[in-house]
């Protein structure tokens, strides 16, 4: 459909819709009277109903997603509400001439206090679900026109691209290096003075080589040897005998208490397991020496 044809439809609907609130107007207006309103309020009623009636439609033309399927719950009730008192106002033909009684819709009690709820609190409820509705709608963030447009255009310039593939003649390479046309050898004999070229000097271009191997390839370790004798340490090593004797001279007057591995291996400068052995023997020697005592 053409860019007129829609412009007439769209007036169609609106002439449409405004006769119809026309008509739901008048019997919305005898119902808000007979529940109390007054006359500016009820006047103001069909608005409330209806009017919310067209947000949620244009709402639910805007939203996608569960957003558009709460617009149209909200279209549907307030559509589903407006028919229930038109109805109402259909039979009660005491409405048409506001000679019915405040809060007297009905002559079943029951049904009576349903309809006076209902009517009392659609202006409530279009409060709350027109706010939520218009917060929807402002937050709602379409997909850009453009990104769209950009995405066709890159997508049509793919196809054209492979289409390419089915010429008869390929394309020459962008980057295609063009050599010169050669020269007949007579005529540069001709033409330009004999002289001697120069001789290239291959020297330069294996020294070159030889810095490029020498720059990937890695450095040679270098060879160790045998440590000096002034590196090594100058204490010679004791035997267990002799790490005996200094370890029971060194805690002579050391407490049970006292007598550990850690403090024998500060005090005779050893190893934690020498250290270990040796307080194990000299606690051992000394629980000998007590029971032989006693």
């Amino acid at each position: 459909m053409n860019r007129k044809g829609r412009i007439l439809l769209v007036l169609a609907l609106v002439v449409v819709v405004g006769m119809a609130f026309r008509v739901s107007w008048n019997a919305l207006r005898d119902i808000a009277g007979a529940v109390g309103a007054d006359a500016t309020a009820a006047m103001l009623y069909p608005f409330v109903v209806d009017g919310l009636m067209a947000l949620a439609l244009v709402a639910t033309l805007v939203l996608v997603g569960r957003d558009r399927s709460f617009a149209l719950r909200v279209l549907g009730t307030y559509t589903g509400a407006s028919l229930v008192l038109n109805y109402v106002h259909g039979l009660v033909p005491e409405l048409h001439g506001r000679g019915v009684d405040w809060g007297r819709l009905a002559d079943w009690d029951p049904a009576n206090w349903a309809l006076v709820l209902l009517a009392t609190s659609l202006p409530v409820g279009s409060i709350y679900f027109g706010s939520d509705l218009v917060a929807k709608v402002l937050h709602h963030c379409p997909v850009p026109i453009l990104a769209a447009s950009t995405n066709a255009e890159e997508s049509t310039e793919t196809g054209r691209k492979r289409s390419t593939a089915d010429l008869a003649v390929s394309t020459p390479a962008p980057n295609a290096t063009v050599l010169p046309r050669p020269v007949a050898v007579g005529f540069l004999k001709s033409t330009l003075p004999a002289k001697p070229l120069p001789l290239v000097d291959p020297a330069p271009v294996a020294s070159i080589e030889r810095r490029t191997v020498a720059a990937e390839s890695p450095p040679p370790r270098r060879a160790t040897g045998r440590v000096p004798e002034v590196a090594k340490s100058s204490r010679p090593k004791r035997t267990p005998e002799q790490l005996l004797a200094e370890a029971r001279k060194v805690t002579a007057d050391w407490p049970d208490a006292k007598v550990t591995g850690e403090g024998i291996r500060r005090a005779v400068r050893t190893s934690p397991a020498n250290a270990r052995s040796l307080r194990d023997t000299i606690l051992a020697e000394r629980a000998a020496t007590a029971a032989e005592a006693a």
